[in-house]
């Protein structure tokens, strides 16, 4: 293989850069990483969903009840961090990508939660939800279930 077909590959190019925007920003009890449980099933609280006014829309056929996932920009994390230690492997480090941690390259956070209430036009009350207050709100996806048959 020559360098130029190096250049050529997809896998080695650069990736592009791209922008996100947030949707929202949560409102949470929880002000500092030290209160966060490591999982929301770990005594997580409620929370508020505050959403762009102009993206209401976007909330319609949400109710009560319903599972979505929220996903979050951990904006309190070290990007800086590849490898760690966590509860499971107090002893040895292992890489971002094997753990739950929020410091990672793109801290992303994913938080599956029941909406328990809706203040329109645009506000989901939802639980359980270990997200610091003031966390900025990527998107909102539906919990989808698998048809039985």
């Amino acid at each position: 293989m020559t360098s130029d077909a190096m250049i050529d590959d997809p896998a080695r190019r650069e990736p592009v850069g791209f922008e996100l925007r947030p949707i929202g920003i949560v409102r949470s009890p929880l002000a500092r990483r030290e209160d966060a449980p490591r999982q929301g099933f770990l005594g997580a609280p409620e929370a508020w969903l505050e959403i762009d006014p102009r993206l209401s829309d976007g909330l319609l056929g949400l109710a009560p009840g319903a599972e979505i996932i929220v996903v979050t920009w951990l904006h309190q994390a070290r990007r800086d961090r590849l490898k760690g230690r966590n509860h499971r492997h107090p002893d040895a480090d292992i890489g971002v990508f094997a753990t739950r941690s929020p410091n990672r390259p793109n801290p992303i956070g994913l938080h599956r939660v029941t909406i328990r209430e809706i203040a329109p036009p645009n506000r989901l009350l939802v639980h359980p939800l270990e997200a610091l207050d003031g966390t900025p709100i990527i998107d909102l996806k539906p919990v989808l279930r698998r048809p039985t048959a």
